[in-house]
């Protein structure tokens, strides 16, 4: 009896018969020999149906099956060099569980508004279903650095009372009868994981009620918030740029063959090491200026200024010191220039943009204290963020990765919606 086998395994059963579940994606026919062009989720395969070689009954089946039709295919695993797997399958028997008819997503071109109206079963295709495996192993990564550098991971609350920046593009509910919030960030409490445990990460989804339809941007889309104790803004840095390569290199490590179905230039990526260059906001206004760009220091930068700073490098840049003035209220003044605070984002090179934002937090309870008053906070509402600062505050930093941009990225795609299963845009909540 044949053993049942996924398709990524088939290279342990040369020369055996197994049993594949799987899809027809494509299927094209030569005469008296029909080429099914298979797959299971884990891979795909070419299974070659000879007339001669099979019942007629295995024959017709063959012929009757469409695209996305489900059947169990039993064959023999050979080596067969011009397929893109290394490997084909000599159909023996064929088990049809469902003949499906009128697919929607055929070979030809769709539009955008189509395929995301379908995209339960744009999903079923190459490059997406490339993407979603990138995205997976950039999550084993990203949980397998933390891992190994001390971190203990931590669940925040998705529903707050509070935001975490003291912004207002946030998504109100009610929590029996008080007020609630779906979380914009897990930080601030991971803040307070930090001073129990040291080091810490979270990841979980974020959700932002901006009204924006930028190709950056979604409305629910996954943070990873590390946050550590007894940890400058310098030792932070170095964290940061440590992981995003190592992220990446395991990219390249473990999903060629996804990054080839995806169509990415991969010497983009091989280039992707530490340390990563660095410039401060005050000398990104003098190069935009020299650039030609019209802007003024206290301005913050927009898409075209972060792709000409990206432009400096091959490699993800650092932007750092910030004026104050637009930036979050829990940020440390640098300590001989108040006006600016010890912050930085990292700009993804070829015009990605941000992917991570970071600081070291005030740790001054007097301090953070007169930052509330500033930006009309309620001390009431912050009382325990500010038990934090009462009760054996330490200089402590952190930063947030946003996910979709990341695979994007590494992707090379043109758009975040295609990043995540079922993406969640200004105009879209189906499917």
């Amino acid at each position: 009896m044949a053993n049942k086998s996924v398709i990524k395994n088939v290279n342990e059963h040369v020369g055996e018969s197994v049993v594949i579940g799987s899809w027809v994606n494509n299927k094209r026919s030569s005469g008296k020999i029909q080429f099914l062009q298979l797959r299971d989720g884990t891979g795909y395969i070419q299974g070659v149906v000879v007339k001669s070689e099979v019942p007629e009954q295995v024959w017709n089946d063959a012929k009757s099956l469409t695209q996305e039709s489900s059947l169990y295919v039993t064959g023999i695993i050979r080596e067969e060099p011009r397929s893109q797997s290394g490997y084909e399958m000599t159909v023996t028997g064929i088990e049809i569980i469902h003949l499906t008819e009128n697919y929607p997503i055929t070979p030809k071109e769709h539009g955008v508004d189509f395929l995301m109206d379908h995209r339960h079963l744009w999903l079923r295709s190459s490059k997406q279903r490339a993407v979603m495996v990138i995205r997976a192993e950039i999550i084993r990564a990203v949980q397998q650095f933390f891992n190994e550098h001390g971190f203990t991971k931590v669940d925040p609350p998705i529903l707050t009372p509070t935001s975490a920046e003291g912004t207002t593009n946030l998504f109100h509910t009610k929590y029996f009868e008080e007020d609630a919030y779906l979380t914009q960030s897990g930080q601030l409490y991971m803040e307070a994981a930090a001073m129990a445990l040291g080091r810490v990460y979270s990841f979980g989804p974020t959700f932002r009620a901006e009204k924006s339809k930028t190709r950056r941007h979604l409305i629910e889309f996954w943070m990873i918030e590390p946050e550590m104790a007894f940890t400058d803004h310098e030792e932070s840095l170095c964290v940061q740029e440590e992981f995003i390569s190592f992220v990446v290199q395991s990219v390249l490590t473990n999903c060629r063959a996804e990054l080839e179905a995806v169509g990415r230039d991969v010497s983009k990526l091989e280039n992707i090491k530490a340390p990563f260059p660095r410039i401060s906001y005050d000398d990104a206004i003098k190069f935009l200026n020299e650039k030609g760009y019209e802007i003024a220091w206290g301005d913050d930068f927009g898409a075209p200024h972060e792709t000409a700073i990206a432009e400096m490098s091959d490699r993800p840049v650092f932007i750092t010191h910030y004026p104050a003035s637009f930036k979050a209220f829990y940020m440390k003044p640098h300590p001989e220039r108040p006006e600016v605070v010890l912050c930085a984002d990292m700009i993804a090179p070829e015009g990605y943009g941000e992917i991570i934002g970071g600081s070291q937090r005030i740790d001054d309870p007097a301090l953070l204290e007169a930052r509330f008053k500033e930006h009309n906070l309620s001390m009431d509402t912050y009382k325990w963020y500010m038990d934090l600062r009462t009760y054996g505050t330490v200089p402590h930093s952190g930063f947030g990765l946003g996910l979709e941009r990341t695979v994007a990225w590494i992707c090379g795609l043109d758009h975040v919606r295609e990043t995540i299963a079922f993406p969640r845009t200004l105009y879209r909540l189906y499917p």
